[in-house]
Order: structure tokens, then C-alpha cells, then sequence
């Protein structure tokens, strides 16, 4: 049994690294744990896409479901900024390039469509706006004819992946925070005044609160606590080609296929939006220890939808391709907040975790330390699914 602390932090991506970073800089004393290596998961897997707008997996099934995602967009319009300032927050060069993000159009139901999100996003307060196709290519001459219009949002861009958890870190580690990693969580049990987390190497670590900030991991996480969270891991598809002089200015979106392109400062253009990968299943259940198997239709698909829109890549040599894993929630949302029937442990998991995982932590430390919220999070709150768990 090791000297209690103020928070356990469970899983050491950007989130969670981001968590540990505002409660030590709060003065809290903190331990975070990760069964593998910081960044290691998901969060340096993702292609660093920076995207405010409603994404295509949230208008595809029709307005009634874009209205539902778009109770999400006061983290979108509080992402925005902390990005902006998470640079100069951290000292540190995270890539960061906000230079703004099309979601283009190739169809006219797609343009209806782009049309009703706009009108959603602008109600909500995100400054986005309606282009045609002669616009559209003025300011992006590298999109090709098919686009008749996009919607433009002048705040989206990119981050690179690979250094935002580690300076989160880094920074929590300057500030007192204590790292375990090569550590996965073996048992969590409430003792008196907190948690009792026993890691895999049978070591029991105590604290008073804990966060689950474990990605496609964190439903199973919060069952070791005695809670049912419905958080379903899925299984994506990233694409990396040859480095290229200069070409993609922007941060390239799809109303109507799943896409989403940058170009890296070293000239790699990465291509993703939610292609699926399948996850490998043992006994049964969902193996989440194996990477996601590759699904050429959807490397075919993908390359098709990233051709089509920017003619110029479709002549670029593919350098890498490899598989991730998410997490998403039943109803589109994410989870922010203490884990019903579970007093002490709060969760954040689901939605856009990389894009507004320096909000999620802000919003989730603040409710540790019991400090009042900056903006209403309680549409977020895992209480909307206290139902079910019955003890």
C-alpha cells in the first residue's frame, strides 16, 4: 500500500495526461497510470485533425441527429481557444496550425445538408459559413471541380499528435505529478474516504478520487468501479502518403463520405474521417489489446472520397497505413463527470477526444476540484445513464 493521493488518473493519453497536468497545477497531488506508455493509444494514433464543425458521422442519419450532436458545440466553441493558447500554455511547440477547415459538397443533397448544419452551428455560436464552388476554390484552388460548395469554418486546422500528450506530461510532471506506466488496472474497490486501485503488479494505490480517462478502454475501466457505461470502442483507419511539396492548406471535411485530409509541415498528407477497421473478438468479446484489423474496402474507399476532392493527391505514393481505436457514446455525446452510483470517480471519454480533450480535462479537473463549471456540462453528464446500473 503506497501513501495515498489527492487523484488516480487512469490511462495516459491526452486526456488523461491533460487531467493530471490541471489538478497538479491546482496543487493537488496526483498519480497517473497507463498499461502502456503515454500517448501510446489513441490519442498518437489519430491524425491530429483540429475540427469545431459537425462531423459527417453526426449528420449522416438526418437533421434530428446533427440538432443531437450540436448540444456538444459549447466544447467545441471553448476547444477552439484552448487550443489557440495551449502553446504558449505549455511552453512547447505542439504543431498547432489553426488556419481553417472546409467541409465540402459534391452533390446537391449534400449542399442541403451543409446548409441545415451551418444553420445549426451558427445558432450555437460557431462562425461558419456557406461557400459556393467558385469561393471555395478561390480560397482552396487545390479542391477539385466536383465540389459545388463547402462549408467554411476559419478556426479548424490540425495538432500534431505525437508531442500534446507529452508536454501535458511533461508539464504534470514538473508540477509534482507522479507517472507509473507499463501499469494496467487490475481492481478498483471504494474504501473509506476514496479508492483502493490495485495495479497488475499487485501494488494497491490509494486515493480519494479517481478519473477514468482511458478511451475505448474506459467502459470496462468503469465496470471495475460497479457501474455500466455505454461506451462502444471502434475501430478506424488512417493514411499517411510521401511527403509532397506544399499542397493542402486547410482542414479538408466531407458532408457526404468520410474523409477528413491535412497536410503535414514535413509534406505528408494524412488522410482518415472514420473509415472502419474491425475489431478482433476473443471468447467472444471485443479484444481491445489488438490493433484493429485493416479493411482494404475501406483503404479503397478512402483513397477514392480523398482523390475526388483534392485531384493532386491521387498521383502521391502511400507511405503508411495503420489502424486505431475510439470510443463513442449511445447518443452521440460525450461523457464528462462523476460515474453515477460510483461517488468519487469521474469519467471523460467519447465524441471528438482529441479535438476537445484540453476542454474535457479543464471541464472534469474543475469537477474534481469541486469548482464551479465555466459553461453548463450537464447535457455531458454520465448521470443520464444512472439507469443502468441498479446497486
Amino acid at each position: 500500500m503506497t501513501n495515498p493521493v489527492d487523484t488516480l488518473v487512469i490511462g495516459g493519453g491526452l486526456l488523461g495526461s491533460a487531467v493530471a497536468y490541471y489538478l497538479a497545477r491546482a496543487g493537488s497531488s496526483v498519480l497517473l497510470v497507463e498499461k502502456d506508455q503515454i500517448n501510446r493509444q489513441a490519442s498518437g494514433q489519430n491524425a491530429g485533425s483540429l475540427h469545431f464543425q459537425l462531423e459527417y458521422r453526426m449528420i449522416e442519419n438526418g437533421i434530428e441527429s446533427a440538432r443531437k450532436a450540436a448540444e456538444a458545440m459549447p466544447l467545441h466553441l471553448h476547444a477552439q481557444q484552448a487550443w489557440a493558447g495551449l502553446e504558449a500554455e505549455l511552453g512547447t511547440s505542439l504543431g498547432v496550425a489553426q488556419h481553417g477547415g472546409f467541409m465540402v459538397a459534391e452533390t446537391p443533397q449534400q449542399v442541403e445538408r451543409l446548409g441545415q448544419k451551418v444553420a445549426l452551428e451558427q445558432a450555437s455560436g460557431l462562425v461558419t459559413s456557406l461557400l459556393d464552388g467558385d469561393e471555395v476554390r478561390r480560397r482552396a484552388p487545390y479542391l477539385g471541380p466536383s465540389v459545388l460548395a463547402a462549408a467554411f469554418c476559419p478556426s479548424e486546422g490540425k495538432a500534431d499528435p505525437r508531442r500534446c500528450s507529452l508536454a501535458y506530461a511533461n508539464a504534470a510532471v514538473r508540477l509534482g505529478a507522479r507517472l507509473r506506466t507499463t501499469s494496467a488496472v487490475a481492481a478498483i474497490a471504494r474504501v473509506a474516504n476514496g479508492w483502493a486501485v490495485t495495479l497488475d503488479d499487485g501494488s494497491v494505490h490509494r486515493a480519494a478520487t479517481i478519473v477514468i480517462a482511458a478511451g475505448a478502454w474506459s467502459g470496462r475501466v468503469a465496470q471495475m468501479a460497479g457501474t455500466v457505461l455505454p461506451v462502444s470502442p471502434v475501430g478506424l483507419t488512417m493514411t499517411a502518403t510521401a511527403r509532397s511539396p506544399s499542397l493542402i492548406k486547410h482542414l479538408v471535411q466531407h458532408a457526404g463520405r468520410r474523409l477528413s485530409m491535412k497536410q503535414t509541415v514535413e509534406g505528408n498528407v494524412l488522410i482518415g474521417g472514420g473509415w472502419p477497421a474491425r475489431l478482433h473478438h476473443e471468447g467472444g468479446l471485443i479484444d481491445l489489446e489488438r490493433k484493429p484489423e485493416l479493411l482494404l474496402t475501406s483503404l479503397a474507399g478512402n483513397m477514392a472520397a480523398a482523390a475526388a476532392v483534392v485531384p493532386g493527391v491521387a498521383h502521391l505514393p502511400v507511405l503508411r497505413v495503420w489502424t486505431g481505436m475510439t470510443a463513442l457514446i449511445a447518443d452521440q455525446l460525450p461523457l464528462i463527470g462523476e460515474v453515477p452510483r460510483a461517488p468519487g470517480a469521474f469519467i471523460a471519454t467519447g465524441g471528438s477526444a482529441f479535438t476537445l480533450g484540453p476542454t474535457y480535462a479543464r471541464v472534469l479537473a474543475d469537477q474534481v476540484l469541486g469548482k464551479p463549471a465555466a459553461f453548463d456540462v450537464s447535457r455531458y453528464d454520465p448521470k443520464r445513464f444512472g439507469s443502468l446500473t441498479f446497486a
